[in-house]
């Protein structure tokens, strides 16, 4: 199995939020050693790696990930937490999964 992270710099040449807030989840967590490769989606540069990859896999937010087993489909995941449970094999709080989903979805909203 090989895990891609792809994680973005926006127009302005500033990081994205979200890719930070998530990346250091994974280094404080201990998770990055279970990510193969970082790309980056500069949205200054339409040719650079990460967006090359958002593309091809049609992938419009960041950041994601990229779960690639040999034979199969890649599977991509955009809600962190989701990924964390569902390839990590780590267990999550549904509280932390429902709040970014909810982040993710600017049209959802508490009922």
């Amino acid at each position: 199995m090989k895990i891609t992270l792809v994680k973005k710099i926006l127009a302005d040449g500033s990081p994205c939020k979200k890719c930070g807030d998530v990346l250091e989840k994974l280094e404080s967590s201990g998770q990055i050693a279970q990510i193969d490769t970082i790309l980056t989606a500069d949205e200054r540069d339409p040719e650079s790696d990460g967006m090359v990859l958002a593309k091809k896999l049609d992938v419009d937010r960041a950041p994601f990930f990229v779960v690639e087993k040999d034979g199969a489909t890649p599977l991509v995941y955009t809600v962190y937490m989701k990924f964390v449970k569902e390839v990590l094999n780590q267990k999550t709080e549904e509280k932390d999964e429902l709040k970014e989903i909810m982040e993710n979805n600017d049209d959802l909203d508490f009922l």
